[in-house]
């Protein structure tokens, strides 16, 4: 083995222990440890006093009462930077008990914490520093010292700082210094930190979304500072970005109350007179966040809206969005603000916004315009500026929002026929019946509205229908998911307006279906096939198919206006034959009078036809003067009869007598109909053939003719069609009370007409004869 080696050690200086973990669950003694000359131990005890004194007021007077804060004064300038940050993280969270405020009034630790706010300290120091600053500073004395000691401007820098405490802190108290007159000028001398104060604002912004940070501003009467300096205030990025805070701020219910209360409302109308765009579009956005306080749009009606009509007119885009947005919100369910845009005269520009170059300005001028629509006299306004010729193009464009809206005004304005015409005129149609299709649902939803609106007359429910309309809705009521009341309403309307179609489609017309003049019936049309207009019909040749019947009823004296308006504008550069001269129209319709029948409707068919024949002339169908005799003769013959079913008897008789009279049913098959209308349709050479031409009717010719003569004296009955050429017409009719059972009102019962076997014999609904003559 070999031998071993004792190495001597050197035994350590007396004076010095071995490191020593110190463990103590006493305040005091940690207290005690704070007068350590060991940077550890102070450290590690500021750091236990924090926690100590996190956990609720009553640790923190602990501490006072141990002396803990004359300690920690001390140490807040230490020169390691751990042990200054530990200490002065305890001073910030103490500050805010009454009885340690006081302690460090009386210590005089402004000029100290000031002192931790130079930029080489760590950000922590500034966080708590700016912290027990913000709880002092609540009191006058400390302001002053504050102010004195030079604080003023370092907090003013820390509102750069990139961690958001150190600023919300500097803010804070800021806005607690300006209380006092000297802060307050002074801060105002440091325009040449103009920089500094965009920030500030900036961080302002993010301290009002916090209620309880604005509702301090407001009891120290900060915000109404705030809002007088932005007046005072030169620099337009100040007054930016405070009305860009007030905005962001105002989302919140409670704060948007604060901000009323506090008059903000007459600091924005005053930044709208900034001759700065973007003061201006900050402030219309503030105006627009604020007005879903109910009193904020009372007070911006008088003086602010008429400075954002004149914003309309602004060669900047920006702003003319902004201040629409803002008349938009404005006005929404507020009739007197509705008043204040027409009463400053902005409904020109609001149509002429109509055209902006952005689609948020041309949504919000949309919006306002229906807002003023619902008061009838802003509306007739509104009309008069050409709304529905301008509303053309914003329903042609790929925004939602734009298309929404656009439909919305339609929707809105389309209730008057002129309207209507204008849109027609604009191409309007077209667009909106595209919107049909919009995968979005409000989209849809509001041209589904709008077409509702605009079918309320023939030619605009007709115009729709050959757009396609029609066959759109339809499938949009069999989707579940697509399908809305308004939807169903529009095809409703398109129908009821659109007779022609809807009887050639659906096969019925009900009692409050009027037929009217330009009405055709071209046979049950089969499904996918398009449906032709008359005019499109008088264009084909001769065929040997089912001839189209139609209705033109025309007085004789509008019929002399159209051909003497024809001559004197569409035709004047036309020659003209001797026969279709003024003078010998007139001459012929004298002459035509003491006829028979057939010869004036023979009469009337050639004028019409070498008319027509003009170069670039427009189809129009015959005047059926023979049908205005059968409605004058009836009305003279049937109106006089006292009871309802009696005039249905007798309207039955009339009906029968003019087609042809009664059938026996067994000598149906002798009733030569067919080819009598083919010699019709042979002598004027096409398929189209009035009604008053038919002597010998089946059962839908006469079925039609019961049904215009009694829509014209006012007997309501439905028009149904069936197979094999049957049709028929329903009435409502109210039975006799039982014998014996005087003034008993009985439900009213639906009967069948019979027009062709036993004219004027009814035929109760859902028996046997009503069963036959439908069917057989």
């Amino acid at each position: 083995m070999g031998k071993k080696v004792k190495k001597e050690v050197e035994p350590p200086p007396k004076d010095v222990f071995d490191p020593l973990l110190i463990e103590s669950k006493t305040a005091a003694t940690v207290v005690l440890m704070l007068s350590s000359p060991e940077e550890e131990v102070l450290a590690k005890a500021c750091d236990a006093l924090y926690k100590f004194a996190s956990k609720g007021d009553e640790n923190k007077v602990t501490l006072l009462g141990l002396g803990a804060v004359e300690h920690l004064y001390k140490l807040i300038s230490h020169e390691d930077p751990i042990v200054r940050r530990n200490a002065i993280m305890i001073f910030g969270i103490m500050a805010s008990n009454h009885d340690v405020k006081k302690l460090l009034r009386e210590l005089d630790v402004t000029n100290s914490l000031i002192s931790r706010l130079a930029p080489e300290e760590d950000v922590v120091i500034h966080e708590f520093a700016t912290l027990c600053l913000a709880h002092m500073a609540v009191e006058h004395t400390t302001k002053v010292h504050i102010f004195e000691q030079g604080g003023l401007e370092p907090l003013i820098r820390l509102l750069g700082s990139p961690d958001p405490d150190v600023q919300k802190n500097s803010v804070e108290c800021i806005y607690l210094l300006v209380q006092d007159f000297q802060s307050c000028a002074a801060v105002r001398g440091l325009n040449e930190f103009s920089d500094l104060h965009v920030e500030a604002l900036a961080v302002l912004g993010n301290c009002l979304e916090d209620v309880h940070a604005l509702q301090l501003l407001q009891q120290t009467g900060g915000l109404k500072k705030l809002l007088s300096f932005v007046e005072v205030s030169t620099v337009t990025d100040i007054q930016k970005n405070t009305a860009k805070a007030i905005a962001k701020a105002a989302y919140d219910s409670e704060i948007r109350k604060i901000l009323n209360e506090e008059e903000v409302e007459k600091s924005l109308i005053n930044l709208l007179k900034i001759d700065n765009d973007g003061v201006k579009v900050a402030a219309s956005q503030a105006i627009s966040a604020m007005c879903e306080n109910s009193a904020t749009k009372r007070a911006f009606g008088l003086q602010g809206i008429p400075q954002l009509v004149q914003l309309l007119n602004s060669d900047s885009e920006e702003v003319k969005e902004a201040a629409v947005t803002a008349l938009a919100n404005l006005t929404t369910a507020s009739p007197g603000n509705a008043s204040a845009v027409a009463e400053a005269e902005g409904i020109q520009p609001l149509v002429n916004t109509l055209n902006a170059q952005r689609d948020q300005a041309i949504a919000n001028a949309a919006t306002t315009l229906t807002n003023l629509a619902t008061q009838e006299l802003f509306r007739v306004t509104i009309q008069g500026c050409s709304v529905m010729r301008a509303l053309a193009e914003p329903l042609r464009s790929t925004n939602s929002q734009v298309q929404s809206k656009a439909a919305f005004a339609v929707a809105a304005f389309g209730c008057d026929a002129d309207a209507r015409t204008e849109l027609r005129n604009a191409g309007g149609l077209q667009p909106l019946v595209e919107l049909l299709h919009s995968k979005n649902a409000e989209v849809r939803r509001n041209a589904c509205l709008a077409v509702t609106v605009c079918a309320s007359d023939e030619v605009t429910a007709v115009e729709l229908c050959r757009l396609g309309a029609l066959d759109i809705l339809e499938e949009i009521n069999l989707s579940i998911g697509r399908r809305n009341k308004f939807s169903e309403a529009a095809l409703e309307n398109l129908y009821d307006n659109n007779l022609s179609q809807k009887y050639s489609q659906r096969g019925y017309l009900s009692s409050s279906n009027i037929i009217t003049d330009g009405f055709y019936d071209c046979g049950q049309i089969k499904p996918g096939v398009k449906f032709l207009s008359l005019e499109e019909l008088s264009m084909q040749e001769l065929t040997d198919r089912r001839a189209i019947i139609f209705i033109n009823a025309k007085p004789r004296e509008d019929v002399l206006a159209v051909e003497e308006k024809a001559q004197d504008s569409s035709y004047e550069q036309t020659p003209l034959s001797p026969a279709l001269s003024r003078k010998s129209s007139r001459e012929k319709t004298r002459r035509g009078k003491g006829k028979k029948e057939e010869e004036k409707m023979k009469e009337v068919t050639e004028i019409m036809s070498k008319v027509q024949d003009l170069e670039n002339s427009h189809w129009l169908p015959p005047p059926d003067f023979i049908l205005l005799d059968y409605i004058n003769d009836a009305s003279k013959a049937v109106l006089p009869l006292t009871t309802t079913r009696e005039q249905v008897v007798a309207l039955a008789q009339f009906v029968a007598n003019k087609m042809g009279g009664s059938i026996e049913r067994d000598k149906l098959h002798d009733f030569n109909w067919e080819l009598h209308i083919s010699e019709i349709e042979f002598e004027l050479k096409r398929n189209i053939v009035p009604i008053g031409k038919v002597k010998k009717g089946t059962f839908y010719h006469r079925a039609l003719l019961f049904k215009v003569i009694a829509d014209r004296i006012g007997i309501g009955c439905s028009l149904v069609r069936g197979e094999y050429n049957r049709a028929w017409n329903e009435v409502e009719l109210v039975d006799d009370s039982p014998q014996g059972i005087a003034g008993l009102l009985l439900p009213p019962q639906e009967y069948i007409v019979d027009l062709m076997f036993e004219p004027g014999f009814l035929m109760k609904q859902g028996s046997a004869e009503a069963d036959q003559y439908k069917h057989i």
